[in-house]
């Protein structure tokens, strides 16, 4: 298999709702199918409730919560998108600063539709170029990134592979560009 994850654990930070669902389940997947190990990382220990779009979908288990990990164990980490999601998780300190050692590691990081806003918070986008939903734009460029309507960005320039999508439809690539890098890496 080309892309193969066997031996690699990925990091998946959700909050407690909001997520959008299938931005969860299709890189979980992918990851799953290469062979890696997804962890659902959350801000509160129990289960988490997956949205399709703004109906309520599945709940998932919670494997550790961000309090009691570090980025260090873990090979990646993918911010799956949901407007309600990255928007409470960009208020939580534990979070922004999870997300950000990623960074500081060098570990790759990967980010669909409104994600990025937690990355905003966590201070890590002044020269990368990235996409996202279009709404997030105007943010992006304020925070110092360059924002591209691309279905998949694969950004290097900085400590780290950042991996961006706009949205559900972009999963194809975003999992394909995700499971290239970390079995890279």
């Amino acid at each position: 298999m080309s892309n193969d994850l066997t031996g690699k654990t990925i990091a998946f930070l959700v909050a407690p709702e909001g997520i959008e669902q299938v931005e969860l389940t299709q890189p979980w997947d992918a990851v799953k199918q290469a062979g890696g190990t997804p962890k659902l990382v959350s801000t509160d220990p129990g289960t988490v409730q997956g949205f399709n779009h703004l109906d309520k979908a599945d709940t998932f288990d919670v494997d550790a919560t961000v309090g009691d990990v570090s980025a260090a164990d873990f090979d990646a980490l993918v911010l799956p998108g949901g407007v309600a999601n990255p928007d409470y998780l960009r208020t939580v300190e534990s979070a922004v600063a999870f997300t950000s050692k990623f960074f500081d590691l060098g570990k790759p990081v990967a980010a669909i539709c409104h994600a990025p806003w937690t990355l905003i918070e966590a201070g890590v986008l002044a020269g990368r170029t990235l996409t996202s939903w279009p709404s997030l734009q105007t943010d992006i460029r304020n925070s110092g990134a360059t924002w591209v309507d691309q279905e998949v960005v694969e950004c290097s320039a900085g400590p780290n592979t950042l991996i961006t999508s706009r949205n559900p439809d972009d999963l194809p690539a975003f999992c394909d560009r995700l499971t290239a890098v970390v079995s890279a890496g």
